[in-house]
């Protein structure tokens, strides 16, 4: 076997944080953080607190070399300052001592998002006290692990907690001020550099920092990064740049901010909190930069587009969406921006040592009695891999790989959906697994490298051996005949839904032939100015044209259409179906899955289904509306909804229903039927029902509309007493009076992404839903 080898020594982990494994949030004298007081109660998380040494002992079983964890700081100082909690720091040195014991290298981490709470009310990190305050929870670690712990990282992701906690609101603590996020980044910095001497005066061998990394490109140079820019795009991947990276690299590194970055910063915050001598406390020297990199920032110049609230100083850029494979949170996958990004900083900031401390993907894992078989998670790490490795060759001085992470766990403010572990946990018994992906990264530590070729597929075997069949029935199944029975075919789909097999070319039946023709099957648009079926029409067309393919149109309006396209697929006429659904209940792409031709849906589908998709984040982008009002004071909220049988709809309640939830409020629904008429009438419902409301979520743009006349009609100021938010970002939404605040969805990216999946379906290769994100679009509405 050809193995692609890693250097001599090069460092092998995962990483982890203790808010989001160890629960125990009130266990031996632990104090509050922000993060309980967000979270709005106890998490008990994966009890890690309790259940180390397992855990231990499993990273053992696996081979790894390093574990990156973070030290809960209201564990050791519940005030934040002041008396220390023994009992806090007791805990770190048994769980290090049981690494070391392991043959385990401890990398701490000495903040990573959980600030006492007891800081926070006295000011948080917008306040130069609670950088002191970390100087000496730093030196009180170190006094007691000092002997035990080599390498100590300061801050883990500073822009997250200051840009993502205090200007969008969307982490801990919840702030939503732009000045607040500036002073915040600031103390962060600041935090870092006398943290970092107070860890050498007690002896540290090695200080870090960990920074996040979202190389900022073009949609067009995501496929070409040496694409030329224009003067207006080039500008916007400065800006965002420099607040996302050299905000944070350069007073480190440099000690100096980015010149183009101070006018923002003064712009937003002022300078008053830049002390004399704080840059020369920042720039202390650094033994590692630790990396976390997940996927790119994509941007373009886009002038009147309003500031983005987690970017202040970013009015005039758009934050864009790319058509290519996505995790289940929506984060594009680009393995290659990965070598780009350490190439950039192995240039730009010479002998510097790096290690990626995080890399890692959220997917939907599927547990069997078997196992789970998280083959979406092996592609992604394994890819990324290969980018590293190709960096390293040329030069790039990455010390180490940590995967994120260990265990499924709490996941900030989206709680316990998201699945990011190589170790399934159970959150009700506690149980771990491992996944398939800890098994072969078990497998790539002990080699070193990675093999030639990659992992084999589950196979026509593989799936037989599971349902307990012939190959030649599974064979039958995969190509859509009608001789098996239904209780055979769905124990077959559900073997090929858990093992994520994808039938290749080899594995078609013999008659199967090809077309080289796609139908591309529409639907009665939903209503007549509905921009996604031109656009479907146009970007599919475009691609699969390119592609080599013949396109064939046919409208799904009538029972007799769709039997006339079932039978065009059963009698393979086509070699692949691109399928806008009905807008209500319908079985035709149930039928046209059975048919074996490989199929695409624009839409997630109403029940589960073996089928990929591609949508928008519906349910997000309803909580970013709702969140919005509720940041602005509004609580009083009603929502206009509907129709009901409409996945997408449904999505959107859910969403908004979540977010009112979260703070504590009931939802307020009313019909109607996207149309401007229908969405007059449900806000005048909801108007006469509670004079007191002071905001309107409605699900659709058209409704919106309505509920802006009908507030016009009850002498309704908008937003001075009414606040109004849509959905969709149709092209009247900015023309309203006043301008609608709406959510963004991604049409041109829904339209590319289906071609790319359909045609990855083609080609036999592994696919699963693509979930675009949207956007939140302020105007003056609300």
């Amino acid at each position: 076997m050809n193995i692609a080898r890693f250097p001599e020594g090069f460092v092998w982990g995962v990483s982890t944080s203790a808010f989001q494994i160890e629960g125990g949030t009130a266990a031996d004298g632990r104090g509050p953080s922000i993060w309980d007081a967000f979270a709005g109660g106890p998490a008990d998380a994966c009890d890690h607190y309790h259940r180390y040494r397992d855990d231990v002992r499993l990273m053992k079983d696996l081979g790894m070399a390093a574990y990156r964890f973070s030290v809960s700081w209201p564990r050791i100082l519940p005030e934040g300052a002041g008396k220390v909690n023994a009992a806090g720091l007791d805990f770190y040195q048994r769980l290090v001592d049981a690494l070391l014991e392991a043959g385990i290298t401890p990398y701490a981490t000495l903040y990573h998002w959980d600030l006492p709470q007891a800081l926070e009310e006295r000011g948080g990190w917008p306040s130069r006290d609670t950088a002191r305050c970390f100087a000496d929870y730093a030196a009180i670690v170190a006094d007691r692990l000092g002997d035990r712990v080599g390498t100590w990282f300061t801050v883990n992701e500073p822009w997250v907690a200051a840009f993502v906690g205090h200007g969008s609101g969307v982490h801990a603590p919840g702030r939503r001020s732009a000045a607040d996020a500036f002073r915040a980044a600031h103390h962060l910095l600041l935090a870092h550099g006398l943290g970092a001497q107070a860890l050498r005066a007690a002896g540290a061998a090695e200080v870090g920092a960990v920074l996040n990394f979202s190389p900022v490109l073009t949609p067009a140079q995501v496929g070409d990064f040496d694409r030329p820019l224009s003067e207006e795009d080039a500008e916007a991947v400065a800006r965002i740049d420099a607040l996302v990276h050299r905000q944070f690299l350069d007073p480190m590194l440099r000690g100096a901010y980015p010149a183009d970055l101070l006018p923002v910063i003064e712009e937003h915050a002022g300078l008053g909190h830049v002390h004399d001598g704080d840059l020369a406390d920042i720039a202390q020297p650094l033994d590692l930069l630790g990396v976390n990199y997940y996927a790119p920032a994509v941007v373009q110049a886009q002038p009147g587009e309003p500031a983005d609230p987690a970017y202040p100083g970013s009015a005039g850029v758009l934050f864009s969406t790319i058509p290519t494979a996505v995790t289940a949170m929506g984060w594009p996958i680009v393995p290659n921006a990965l070598s780009l990004l350490l190439r950039r900083l192995s240039r730009e900031y010479p002998g510097l040592e790096l290690m990626v401390t995080e890399n890692g993907a959220d997917f939907v894992d599927t547990v069997t009695p078997d196992g789970i078989h998280d083959v979406d998670r092996v592609h992604f790490v394994e890819e990324h891999l290969r980018a590293l490795r190709s960096s390293v060759e040329e030069g790039a001085n990455v010390r180490g790989y940590l995967v994120w992470t260990l265990l499924d766990n709490l996941e900030w403010a989206d709680g316990y959906r998201r699945k990011f572990g190589l170790v399934h946990v159970d959150f009700d018994t506690q149980r771990r697994r491992p996944k398939d992906s800890a098994l072969w990264y078990r497998d790539v530590i002990r080699r070193n490298g990675l093999t030639e070729a990659p992992p084999r597929r589950p196979t026509l075997e593989t799936v037989a051996a599971r349902a307990r069949v012939s190959r030649a029935t599974v064979s039958r199944v995969v190509n859509g005949e009608a001789s098996v029975s239904p209780e055979v075919r769905s124990t077959v789909l559900q073997a090929v839904k858990e093992l994520g097999y994808v039938p290749n070319a080899a594995a078609r039946s013999l008659v199967t032939r090809r077309t080289d023709t796609v139908a591309l099957v529409l639907s009665v648009p939903r209503h007549a100015a509905d921009p996604m079926v031109p656009a479907v029409v146009q970007y599919v067309t475009s691609l699969l044209e390119g592609a080599g393919k013949q396109i064939t149109l046919m409208l799904a309006d009538t029972a007799e259409s769709h039997r006339r396209i079932v039978r065009h697929a059963e009698a393979r006429l086509v070699d692949g179906v691109v399928l806008l659904p009905p807008e209500r209940g319908d079985t035709l792409a149930e039928r046209l899955s059975r048919t074996g031709v490989p199929l695409v849906l624009l839409g997630r589908p109403p029940v589960s289904s073996l089928v990929p998709y591609v949508d928008a984040d519906n349910a997000a982008g309803a909580a970013a509306a709702t969140e919005h009002l509720l940041a602005t004071g509004r609580r009083r909220i009603g929502v206009i909804c509907g129709p009901m049988d409409l996945v997408a709809t449904q999505d959107r309640l859910a969403g908004h229903r979540a977010a009112m939830e979260r703070a504590g409020l009931r939802v307020r629904p009313a019909i109607g039927d996207l149309t401007r008429a229908s969405g007059t009438a449900a806000a005048g419902q909801l108007l006469g029902d509670a004079p007191d409301l002071d905001a309107i979520f409605a699900a659709d743009d058209r409704m919106a509309i309505g509920a802006l006349l009908a507030a016009r009609a009850a002498g309704r100021r908008v937003p001075d007493d009414l606040a109004i938010v849509g959905f969709d970002d149709i092209d009247a939404a900015s023309a309203t009076t006043p301008a609608l605040t709406t959510v963004r969805v991604p049409v041109t990216e829904q339209a590319l992404a289906l071609a790319r999946l359909l045609l990855s379906r083609l080609e036999g290769r592994s696919t699963t839903p693509v979930v675009l994100p949207t956007r939140l679009v302020v105007r003056e509405s609300a």
